[in-house]
């Protein structure tokens, strides 16, 4: 199994930034990609960006490209969001997601494309 637990949000006036971080424990030893969601209330669960085991692959929803950045640190066990430029529709709990079904893969923009969720962590944008 794997489990992931999100950090980092909060509450950040629009233009700011915030960087979340998701660590990982369990089958960290499995080649797998990570991907990052969002929800708001009442919202369907939304694909934010997806990164591959390398990092050599990152792929991007066209609402948050060029100001969200997906990264990784093998090493530390660690996948992050850096998020520059928030605006007030960022608003939302920011998931992680471990797609362990295979290896050396790019992810998906699809949360049935995971396996393992963190539990979340709320960010809060304020115009």
């Amino acid at each position: 199994q794997v489990q992931l637990v999100e950090s980092g949000g909060g509450l950040v006036q629009a233009g700011g930034s915030l960087r979340l971080s998701c660590a990982a424990s369990g089958r960290t030893f499995g080649r797998y990609a990570m991907g990052w969601f969002r929800q708001a209330p009442g919202k369907e669960r939304e694909f934010v960006a997806t990164i591959s085991w390398s990092g050599g692959s990152t792929y991007y929803a066209d609402s948050v490209k060029g100001r969200f950045t997906i990264s990784r640190d093998n090493a530390k066990n660690t996948v992050y969001l850096q998020m520059n430029s928030l605006k007030p529709e960022d608003t939302a709990v920011y998931y992680c997601a471990a797609r362990t079904r295979d290896t050396y893969s790019s992810g998906s923009p699809y949360p049935g494309g995971y396996d393992y969720w963190g539990q979340g962590t709320q960010v809060t944008v304020s115009s």
